[in-house]
Order: structure tokens, then C-alpha cells, then sequence
């Protein structure tokens, strides 16, 4: 059986600078809160969990609303080119 992730893209989004690095501190302190494996695939602008961890990133991510715009697939395998 081939492990499956699920991929998650972020990008976060503001009217101002002022908001933008208030939403940016927010979701940094938040996001090292939870229990991110360091072996897991991550880059600044993704990371990719297993998919019993799902449900705990879904309400994550809905904690910011507009303020940051998600992108969620499942994938086998992730290559470095």
C-alpha cells in the first residue's frame, strides 16, 4: 500500500501591511503549536500531513477565514526538482 498525504498550499492574504503581520504572527504561533512532525514534507508556503491529522488542520485553517487561502489535495509522493 502506498502512504497517501494530504497537501496543503497556503498563501496569506491582507489589505494592509499592519494586518498582513498581525495575521503572519498569528498563524506562525498557531501553526508551531500543533503537532507538526519535522520529518514531514514542509516548505514556507506548504506542508503536507498524514491524513489522520486532517480533521486537526481543517479547523486550522478555518480559525483565519479570508485571511489566508488554502489549497488541499492527497498525494503518493512528493519529488524535489
Amino acid at each position: 500500500m502506498i502512504p497517501v498525504l494530504v497537501l496543503y498550499i497556503y498563501d496569506l492574504k491582507a489589505a494592509n501591511k499592519k494586518s498582513f503581520n498581525r495575521t503572519k504572527r498569528l498563524f506562525y504561533y498557531h501553526l508551531n503549536r500543533l503537532p507538526l512532525k519535522k520529518e514531514l514534507w514542509k516548505t514556507k508556503s506548504a506542508f503536507a500531513v498524514e491524513p489522520k491529522m486532517e480533521k486537526i488542520f481543517d479547523r486550522f485553517f478555518r480559525r483565519f477565514g479570508k485571511a489566508v487561502i488554502v489549497y488541499k489535495t492527497t498525494v503518493e509522493s512528493i519529488e524535489l526538482l
